[in-house]
């Protein structure tokens, strides 16, 4: 009898849930799945963004898996990705547990933190621009001959100072989503470690780094899928030069169908992005795990 009745009220409290969930279904049909379609029939076309649109089958698909310009920007965008984690993890993660602490000048210290994220990424890249040029800035100013390199001008170097200018905007946010995680492990685990004499390094390696591993797997997940999504803070400082050292594959797409007017090959370079994302949020996702209620027992 309990058990029937158990039945129906799970019922009937599963079906409202069901129902307020039609409004996000229909908004992610409309405004995500029917574009993406769209682009993917635009991708088997020909078309220069004003006339009109002309089957051509996989000749865009193969336009652009054989371009060598294509080839670059998948290995430049890799090289971002790989390089703003290595930059980025543990700068954030580091600055994370500092400013979980519970003094008041690290509450401070974390606002300060947080403002490059609420700057613009093109008016980052602009003052950037400025304090990099050799004739007119910082260097200049400050009198520093070390500081007058051609930065955004020698292939070089211009890819390492992208990935310093992102790291210098998103730090604060993975700084934000490692503090959460450092504020959620139970107190009780670094008493018992300072009872058994575990210092502060140790109690880092042993406790909080084993119990930010689900932190660590979604940092690491839109750190990495936001990697491909860098269109206008590149695009701002370096246009992608000098000559292909910095053309990312979203700028790319972006050049290849409004300056070059190829907007099926443009629309196969957003399906390659689309797979790209998906495939390694996937991976990243699968390398948590599926229980992720056990996180705060990790360590333990």
């Amino acid at each position: 009898m309990s058990t029937h009745i158990g039945s129906r009220r799970a019922r009937h409290t599963a079906g409202p849930s069901g129902w307020m969930a039609v409004p996000a279904l229909l908004f992610f049909l409309v405004f995500a799945i029917i574009p993406l379609g769209g682009v993917v029939l635009l991708s088997f076309s020909n078309w220069n963004g004003l006339g009109a649109i002309t089957w051509a089958g996989l000749a865009s698909w193969t336009e652009i898996l054989t371009s060598p310009v294509t080839i670059n920007a998948l290995v430049v965008t890799a090289k971002v990705i790989v390089y703003s984690f290595l930059v980025q993890t543990p700068i954030s993660m580091l600055l994370g547990v500092f400013i979980a602490g519970s003094q008041k000048y690290r509450a401070l210290l974390a606002v300060l933190y947080f403002v490059p994220l609420l700057l613009s990424s093109a008016a980052v890249a602009i003052a950037y621009k400025a304090l990099l040029d050799p004739n007119f800035g910082l260097a200049q100013g400050l009198n520093i001959p070390a500081l007058a390199q051609n930065w955004l001008g020698n292939p070089d170097l211009a890819l390492f100072v992208v990935i310093f200018v992102i790291a210098w905007q998103f730090v604060p946010f993975h700084t934000l989503i490692y503090q959460g995680g450092v504020r959620q492990i139970p107190a009780s685990l670094y008493e018992a470690a300072e009872i058994d004499g575990a210092g502060r390094i140790k109690q880092f390696f042993h406790i909080t780094l084993p119990q930010l591993k689900y932190t660590i797997i979604t940092s690491s997940t839109l750190m990495v899928v936001g990697s491909l999504a860098y269109f206008d803070l590149v695009f701002v400082l370096t246009g992608g030069g000098p000559g292909y050292s910095t053309r990312i594959l979203p700028l790319h797409m972006y050049l290849t169908g409004f300056e070059a007017n190829a907007m099926g090959a443009a629309s196969a370079l957003a399906v390659i992005l689309v797979v790209i994302g998906l495939t390694l949020a996937l991976v990243l996702q699968r390398l948590g795990g599926k229980d992720r209620s056990a996180s705060q027992l990790e360590g333990l």
